[in-house]
């Protein structure tokens, strides 16, 4: 039986102008049209960083690229239900996970920096169990689809639906951006994907157990990230 050759990774500005031609042809674009514009363009390069608050992005993705990859930033410090979502996902959806690690354990972690540095140093953390592990992974890919949407929070109101991601050096793709909370619900009700269930427990916005609590009727979405904090994003989506 042959076996598929992964192609090589195209330079920079290759994927630069792909990235000049497609996001004005594309700036109205559904979510399904832009995804199938980029199973095409980017085969086996493409790859779908999810959280797991939800399956709608892997769904939606892998309806045009079956078998995509999706990154899950394993940090060590999700919610047990963030987990069962994840593995779920895995079992349900025609993609492939892959478990983003970071370079230290969480007990690594605490022995080298301390007890619970997320409490005295945020920014450092998500440095750690996040961004520096995502970098290295999205090395291999030439572009990725994040779930950002420009409701969430006033730091995501211009979010593009395809841009070039200066800080990893590939191209992003944010088929989401113009959704609303309740278009996601309506998609997940729809296909019948799933749904972290901490989703309808006040969590809009899922992260990292010790760096997220519930949220009032009324709040932003964001407010249970890193509450009492300034700190509002954990430094991927910049």
């Amino acid at each position: 039986m042959e076996t598929q050759t992964r192609r090589g990774r195209r330079g920079e500005d290759v994927l630069r102008q792909i990235v000049t031609d497609a996001a004005p042809r594309l700036a109205d674009a559904d979510a399904e049209e832009v995804t199938r514009w980029a199973a095409e363009e980017f085969g086996d390069l493409l790859a779908v960083a999810c959280s797991m608050a939800d399956a709608v992005l892997p769904h939606l993705v892998s309806q045009a690229a079956p078998g995509v990859d999706v990154l899950f930033l394993e940090t060590g410090y999700h919610f047990a239900e963030t987990l069962g979502t994840r593995d779920r996902v895995a079992a349900e959806l025609d993609i492939r996970v892959v478990d983003v690690l970071p370079e230290l354990t969480v007990a690594e972690q605490d022995e080298e920096y301390g007890k619970d540095l997320f409490a005295r140093d945020p920014a450092a953390c998500c440095r750690m169990r996040k961004m520096e592990p995502l970098a290295a992974q999205l090395a291999g890919y030439e572009a990725w689809v994040t779930g950002v949407r420009r409701e969430e929070a006033p730091t995501r109101a211009g979010t593009p639906l395809v841009t070039w991601d200066e800080a990893h050096g590939l191209v992003k793709i944010n088929p989401l951006a113009a959704w609303t909370f309740d278009d996601l619900l309506g998609y997940a009700a729809r296909h019948q994907v799933a749904l972290n269930p901490l989703l309808t427990e006040g969590y809009p916005s899922i992260g990292c157990r010790p760096c997220t609590r519930a949220v009032a009727p009324g709040e932003d979405p964001r407010a249970g990230r890193w509450a009492g904090l300034t700190k509002t994003e954990c430094g991927i989506h910049r």
